[in-house]
């Protein structure tokens, strides 16, 4: 059956797995209990937030305790920041992070916080040489994403890592406080290797509906040497860090979610996602002149183009071919539904007409042959008619 709609947007947001619905099913029913009671209905209610918490730190090859269950990426992502620094530090941060770190950043730097956002070059990526230039002595933290949500491209997040572990050896020795890492690797969690401790990061946010989860979840992976300030006071769950009565279903569900991605299903729908991001990349190149695959061409995930058409207004492009039926987007869908030219495109020293021209184009699981060749002929169809309002 051949769907009626073909979704490109899944570094957007992704469907609810049917297995991970199932997982959530019965704390919406019947063990609805409040996991800080202490009767039979809290007690369930604890078991299964106790095995979501396990999940998912055996997906991030951590301790259990070292797990904060937020209510999604962007409540990661500022506690991250805003639990670590403190008037007088330093952040150094890149150019291209997502809204919810550079928009704590920018409020920081009212507070008497120095940030640093290094550039990135054409490829996307940014230096680990400019991240050790910019390390000063007052520099607290280090946040850079792990995968990029525009671009789709693989920030050197390990090698910072080093970079890093090596100067808190000589800040120990002179008794300077160490620098964190903090990565958001929202966009990288159904893709890389995320073991916290190869990656050498002292922080790092998910969120659960890019895998697969339902949506008003996440996490905060926090190493357990790292002292953090609560940004949200009650009644001291999630470790005395991220007070409220935490949604039980949702993040039993995240857990599930966290769990699938380590599957051979998975592995072997994103080879699949891979080989059909290639014929994309076939495709595009054959029947479009003049456009461009915006990012590094290798050292990126499957399932995340960026692509500028030459001549194309990229916001009438998206609306055309919705109009078709095909939905892709032109920047994060977290930039409050804003059809400006996207900052991160900007950030690669593209010309105008290229961050004009451009859409991000982003696969999953579900994404089939049929849809891409759906996609490519509503291209066709639109690409000359946006161009005539650029």
């Amino acid at each position: 059956m051949v769907n009626a709609k073909a979704y490109f947007d899944y570094a957007a947001s992704t469907p609810l797995d049917p297995a991970v619905r199932e997982a959530m099913e019965p704390y919406l029913t019947q063990r609805f209990g409040n996991p800080g009671s202490v009767h039979s209905f809290g007690r369930e209610a604890l078991t299964g937030l106790d095995r979501a918490r396990a999940q998912a730190a055996d997906f991030l090859s951590c301790q259990p305790a070292e797990i904060i269950f937020t209510s999604g990426g962007t409540e990661a992502n500022n506690l991250a920041i805003w639990g670590t620094v403190k008037s007088g530090d330093h952040i150094v941060t890149s150019a291209i992070e997502h809204p919810s770190v550079l928009e704590p950043c920018r409020q920081l730097e009212r507070s008497g916080v120095e940030v640093t956002y290094l550039p990135v070059g054409p490829a996307g990526m940014v230096s680990v040489a400019d991240v050790g230039d910019a390390i000063q002595a007052q520099t607290r933290l280090i946040s850079l994403m792990y995968v990029n949500h525009e671009l789709g491209t693989i920030q050197p997040v390990a090698e910072v890592g080093k970079l890093v572990s090596a100067q808190n050896q000589q800040r120990k020795k002179s008794r300077q406080g160490a620098i964190r890492v903090h990565t958001d690797a929202v966009q990288a969690a159904a893709y890389c290797p995320m073991n916290v401790a190869a990656l050498g990061v002292d922080l790092l946010s998910l969120s659960a509906h890019k895998v697969y989860g339902p949506k008003g979840v996440g996490l905060l992976y926090r190493r357990s040497a790292v002292a953090l300030e609560p940004r949200q006071f009650g009644g001291g769950q999630e470790l005395g860090l991220r007070s409220g009565t935490p949604d039980v279903a949702a993040i039993v569900g995240f857990g599930r979610a966290l769990e699938l991605l380590g599957s051979p299903a998975h592995a072997a729908a994103m080879r699949r996602v891979a080989e059909l991001q290639r014929q994309l990349m076939v495709l595009l190149t054959k029947n479009f002149k003049g456009c461009r695959i915006n990012g590094d061409l290798k050292e990126r995930i499957p399932g995340n183009l960026n692509v500028s058409f030459k001549g194309t207004d990229g916001p009438a492009l998206l609306m055309l071919l919705d109009e078709r039926g095909v939905a892709v987007s032109v920047g994060s869908a977290c930039s409050a539904g804003s059809l400006d030219p996207s900052p991160v495109i900007m950030a690669l020293g593209l010309t105008k007409e290229a961050v004009r021209g451009s859409v991000r184009i982003s696969f999953g699981r579900g994404t089939t042959t049929a849809d891409v060749a759906r996609l490519v002929q509503a291209l066709r169809e639109a690409v000359g008619r946006a161009g005539d309002r650029a």
